[in-house]
């Protein structure tokens, strides 16, 4: 009983951004699916193979009269998900009890269309696996893949997407502006900094920042949106001091992966410490997600769960002093919480002198004693008894007052970050300590005297004061793995714990707002409101950001999946209701996240009973959405992780076992829904023992068992329902009698109870279930012999369906109105309902499960409209009908206008638009419902000329699909 929600778009992604000139790629790209059937764009992240893929798939996609789809695999991790990507992206809905991938070759034999795989590199075995199997069973399917990894397979042609040409930007720039880099540039720039140009007084400038970014076009996106606030020479400038710092004074390029981490890393630096938090936090999610779901994986649930954020100082090195950009400091803190200063009062240190810069994260050296400033806020002076010295202080470049000390001179580093300062020697007795700086080791640093307090980790500046005193302490100095000096300390440092930086959900929507302005953050449309995405190459770098907190992912990615069964509790809670549209387009929107939060639940210890109960919250998403091929996989799983008898057992059991059914394994079904019913007997829960009893009735009711499934059904339905029960699944104990009633002929019992079933329907404003009750009507009336009230009755069964897109009651319901076209005499009506149901039945099972009340029906309403119109009449009215779409077939059969999509265009009545007599020949054909190769084999002419000439009909007509062309040429004759 099963259908299927609206899903995320498959078809080419719509562009939000304008697309920067590709043609060499773009017509190679034509050329090598004209002549090979698997293409990979390969290429390093963030250089544009997924627009490119679409580019090209858009170009294409005429040639392909069963259309084009799109494989999101970003937010998929588990490779036995792949084929069930890949079907879901076809509209496929197969219940057979064989292999995924055997069933998705088997459905699309004999299709020809385009299939575009998404980001195949983490998937890349699954991918080849589906990719051989389509390509050997089928003969029409051609598949467009992108990865940073070729496949492996021998038909496999490689395009390799480049990085954009640059121009020299010390050479002749005459013809710099029709360089694709440069444009991208200036029309990212212009969006944040309207009135930018390329001018010649910035021209050269913009080239060699394009240059420097290797022309990967993610990096100078990212580069651009720094335009709100510098331009283009103080941009290369700042840039240039983040590259010199990776590469260390080598003269080498950096490989173009290190660009995009440079570029990304600078990114990053450039956000506030919650921004930094939030897009860390938010790596954890897979696909699209909105800001509720922002909210609660990033908000701390309880002080204790507060970050110190940063965690340390791995990150990329900023740049120096003079070219300082506006990255928080160390002491950075969430909205409302007063910035810590690194020291708070004067510090007092007896000894020698000392002299020298003190720069702390990634600057030139560390001084001895460090004064207050911290985020460009200062503290006070520091002083010291003996003769003077002076010494600066910043923090993360920012400088503060000086510090003064006194005695003999004495010289010492302070390595920080990775960066080299001179040698310092101190006087003393020897100590030795350990300087857990990033946890990396460099030359040992000898400090003598009293004792000497400081934090452990430099960077965040977090963690317990260490307090080392007397005899030798030796200690690495460096951080970054970069090699400094011996450093050496005398007296007492103090240096406070900074405190961690805690999340709530105002900090979080006003980080999101941030990550979206700085182009982190993805806005795009959602069913119900605004959705975010972070781009792969961006999620993998907020992902390394957070797991460098012990502790940090493994939270994340709980209250992820805590949230995601929140979410679908609620949606259950809400399902027998009047927001079943939004419910369902809600969860399929969500649908990454889900398998993300079974996922974790089901490979982390302790947590498998938290995704069996998620598993099995989600029983009317897998049933009623369609979905039970990989409900099923879950809940195998999560059963197999939890074996202990609790509730959530006993609910997996009996949804498996409904999923189960739904492939027609009566025995494997009825085994999980009798222990279910065992096991929540035993736990003295009547409502899971209910939910178990509909299912055992629903077997033997399809299992042929119909006296057997009337009594069980007559007995649950005189029972009532018992507390805790889903009302859904009361409103299908009366539908399931009703069935029974009407295959054993008694028409009028069945009518009473669907009556009494319509009326709990109708109080709660539910859909779904409704749909199946007025369904079960229209057979009863059609039983009876009142086909006016059948077709009432079916006609607004299938409008309900159609609202919460239930596939297979749709199917099953154009057939029930075929019948009733073929009783009323409306032949050519019914064979176009038959055509269009044969269309929809093949994304579901084509042989109709082999149910013979399906099958004998449909044989006969094909003899007799076939009989009334004459064989070639009937055949031109069936391919109208599956040449229909999904919205049109459904207006078409409700006998009104498709309300869900632009209507088609009229008729073109402009007498210049002539077509030639081989185009109208063709029209003409299309018009019957013939595919290119078939009008090829009908007229004898290659396959690419039949596409050629529909490609022209399609332009001079102004149409967008063969539908239009079929309803211009009826309306011409």
């Amino acid at each position: 009983m099963g259908g299927s929600a609206p899903r995320r778009d498959h078809r080419l992604p719509v562009e939000t951004t304008s697309f920067v000139d590709r043609r060499g790629e773009l017509t190679e790209g034509r050329e090598l699916l004209a002549r090979a059937r698997l293409v990979t764009l390969t290429g390093p992240g963030g250089v544009g193979k997924t627009r490119l893929a679409a580019r090209i798939a858009a170009r294409v996609q005429r040639a392909f009269p069963d259309g084009v789809r799109f494989v999101h695999l970003s937010g998929l991790h588990d490779p036995a998900l792949v084929p069930l990507a890949a079907a879901d992206a076809l509209g496929l809905h197969d219940h057979s009890a064989q292999p995924p991938l055997d069933a998705l070759v088997e459905q699309v034999r004999d299709r020809r269309l385009l299939l575009v795989v998404d980001n195949c590199e983490h998937l890349a075995d699954a991918c080849a696996r589906l990719a051989a199997a389509l390509l050997h069973g089928t003969e029409g399917v051609r598949i467009l893949a992108t990865s940073r990894h070729r496949l492996g397979l021998t038909e496999e042609h490689l395009l390799e997407v480049r990085p954009l040409p640059v121009p020299d930007p010390d050479g002749d720039l005459s013809a710099a502006e029709g360089y694709p880099a440069l444009t991208l540039f200036a029309d990212r720039a212009a969006a944040v900094a309207p009135g930018f140009r390329l001018t010649r007084a910035n021209l050269a400038s913009v080239a060699r920042l394009c240059r420097r970014l290797d022309g990967l076009p993610l990096a100078i996106e990212l580069a651009a949106v720094r335009m709100r606030v510098l331009d283009v020479d103080q941009l290369l400038d700042r840039l240039d001091d983040r590259y010199r710092f990776l590469t260390t004074g080598s003269p080498a390029a950096l490989p173009r992966h290190q660009t995009l981490r440079a570029a990304v890393a600078w990114s990053h630096d450039l956000c506030t410490a919650p921004e930094q938090l939030v897009w860390a936090r938010l790596s954890v999610l897979a696909g699209g997600f909105d800001l509720e779901t922002a909210e609660a994986v990033c908000a701390d649930d309880t002080p204790r769960e507060a970050a110190t954020w940063p965690p340390d100082d791995s990150r990329l090195p900023a740049p120096a002093v003079r070219h300082q950009l506006p990255a928080p400091a160390v002491g950075h803190q969430a909205s409302g919480t007063p910035p810590a200063r690194l020291t708070d009062g004067p510090t007092t240190r007896p000894g020698p002198a000392e002299t020298g810069p003190g720069p702390v994260d990634a600057l030139a050296g560390l001084a001895g004693v460090r004064p207050g400033t911290v985020d460009g806020r200062t503290g006070p002076a520091e002083n010291r008894p003996g003769s003077a010295a002076t010494g600066t202080g910043p923090v993360d470049g920012l400088t503060g007052p000086a510090a003064t000390d006194t005695g003999p001179a004495v010289t010492r580093p302070g390595p920080v970050d990775g960066l080299i300062g001179p040698a310092a020697t101190d006087t003393g007795p020897a100590v030795t300590r350990p300087g857990p700086v990033d946890a990396l080791i460099g030359p040992a640093a000898t400090d003598t005297g009293p004792a000497v307090t400081r934090p452990g980790p430099v960077g965040a500046l977090i963690g317990p004061a260490a307090t080392d005193t007397g005899p030798a302490v030796t200690r690495p100095g460096p951080v970054d793995g970069l090699t400094g000096p011996v450093e050496s300390l005398t007296g007492t440092v103090t240096l406070p714990v900074v405190p961690p930086v805690v999340m709530r959900a105002d900090d979080v929507l006003e980080a999101v707002a941030g990550l979206v302005d700085k182009s982190v953050l993805c806005r795009e449309p959602g069913p119900d409101g605004v959705r975010y995405r972070l781009l792969d190459t961006l999620r993998q770098y907020g992902l390394e950001q957070l797991r460098r907190t012990p502790g940090e992912e493994t939270a994340a990615r709980r209250r992820q999946r805590d949230w995601m069964l929140r979410r679908a509790e609620a949606c259950e809670r809400a399902w027998f209701g009047p927001g079943q549209p939004e419910i369902v387009a809600r969860l399929r929107a969500d649908q990454d996240n889900l398998r993300a939060a079974l996922d974790f639940s089901l490979t982390t210890p302790g947590e498998a009973r938290a995704g069996l109960r998620l598993a099995g919250t989600l029983w009317f998403h897998w049933h009623a959405c369609g979905a039970p091929r990989e409900g099923l996989y879950w809940l195998d799983r999560a059963l197999a992780a939890h074996p202990e008898p609790t509730r959530e057992r006993a609910r997996g059991l009996w949804v498996a076992g409904l999923l189960v059914a739904a492939t027609q394994d009566f025995p494997r079904g009825h085994r999980h829904a009798t222990d279910a019913l065992a096991l929540a007997r035993a736990l003295g829960d009547t409502a899971e023992a209910a939910h178990a009893e509909y299912v055992i009735g629903v077997i033997r009711l399809f299992g042929d068992d119909l006296p057997g499934a009337l009594r069980h059904f007559e007995t649950t339905v005189a029972r009532g329902p018992v507390p805790g029960q889903h009302l859904s699944l009361v409103g299908l104990d009366q539908v399931e009698l009703a069935c029974a009633l009407g295959f054993l002929g008694e028409a009028d019992r069945a009518v009473e109870v669907c009556e009494r079933a319509l009326r709990l329907c109708e109080r709660h404003g539910e859909q779904w279930v409704r749909s199946y009750v007025l369904r079960m009507l229209a057979l009863a009336h059609t039983v009876r012999g009142d086909r006016v009230r059948a077709e009432r009755h079916a006609r607004e069964a299938l409008r309900l369906k159609f609202a919460v897109h239930d596939v297979i009651g749709i199917a099953l319901t154009l057939d029930l109105l075929a019948s009733v076209a073929v009783g009323h005499g409306d032949h050519e009506h019914a064979a176009v309902l038959l055509g269009g149901a044969d269309r929809v039945w093949a994304d579901i099972d084509a042989g109709r499960w082999g149910a013979r009340t399906l099958t004998s029906a449909r044989r006969d309403n094909e003899e007799r409209a076939g009989r009334a119109l004459g064989r070639e009449a009937f055949e031109r009215a069936h391919r109208r009908g599956g040449a229909l779409t999904l919205t049109e077939l459904v207006g078409h059969a409700l006998q009104e206008p498709a309300a869900d999509e632009p209507a088609a265009p009229p008729p073109h009545e402009d007498t210049a638009v002539r077509l030639t007599r081989r185009e109208t020949e063709v029209a003409r054909l299309v018009a019957e419902g013939l595919a290119n190769q078939q009008i090829a084999d009908r007229l004898v002419i290659a396959r690419r000329t039949a596409e050629g000439h529909v490609e022209r009909i399609l332009s001079k007509l102004g149409f967008s699909n063969r539908s239009q062309i079929a309803a211009w040429v009826t309306a011409q004759r």
